[in-house]
């Protein structure tokens, strides 16, 4: 029962805020055009639910050749994303266009994942949408978390969560990864509806 009233919400929700942003949809496009060579929208695949992989979308943020840059061209630049988690900040990151610096800051870059939410890839709310080997990896560094990446994929991830309304990314890996888990064992519709409740002012104390 639970799931079928949260797929619903899921539609309900993506559908209305698909609307409300509806000039979003058509701006962006055209700014990342203008200012940027490139595809409008990055895809990246990451891991959902059970484990399977799929193409998440974002309007593209950064260069076309962002992943080699970080991976083949830049060994310092890897160092520093693997040494902060899997992540680094907007301002030291040179693959992100200066376009790409404000649609981060306002997580506008975020919202074609609307799209995977109708799909049904992701969820309004769930944990984060991990890439395969990012797991992999940080599990080896945080041993001690490592039995939760089992919890993490038992459920869809989601475009926000209990780590996005609990700090983002000032958390470390080990405890992003423990309050997705948590969110993962108790999974429950009054769960989802506070947390995109609190989402608003998360995104907003992050501008």
């Amino acid at each position: 029962m639970y799931h079928f009233f949260k797929r619903i919400l899921d539609l309900v929700v993506a559908m209305v805020l698909m609307v409300v942003f509806l000039p979003v949809w058509l701006i962006v496009p055209l700014l990342v055009v203008l200012t940027s060579k490139g595809p409008v929208l990055y895809k990246h695949r990451r891991l959902g639910k059970d484990g399977k992989e799929f193409d998440m979308y974002k309007f593209r943020s950064m260069v076309v050749d962002a992943d080699e840059i970080l991976h083949k061209k830049d060994k310092q630049l890897l160092k520093k994303f693997k040494n902060l988690d899997w992540k680094l900040e907007a301002k030291d990151d040179p693959r992100i266009t200066p376009l790409g610096r404000v649609l981060r800051a306002l997580t506008i870059d975020e919202f074609p994942q609307l799209y995977n939410v109708l799909k049904g890839d992701m969820s309004m709310v769930g944990p984060r949408a991990y890439l395969k080997l990012e797991l992999k990896e940080q599990m080896k560094k945080y041993p001690k978390v490592a039995r939760l990446g089992k919890d993490v994929v038992s459920v869809k991830p989601g475009i926000t969560g209990l780590w996005q309304v609990s700090g983002r990314n000032e958390i470390t890996f080990d405890k992003r990864l423990a309050l997705d888990a948590e969110y993962a064992r108790t999974i429950s519709l009054w769960n989802d509806l506070i947390i995109l409740l609190k989402t608003p002012k998360a995104m907003i104390s992050k501008w």
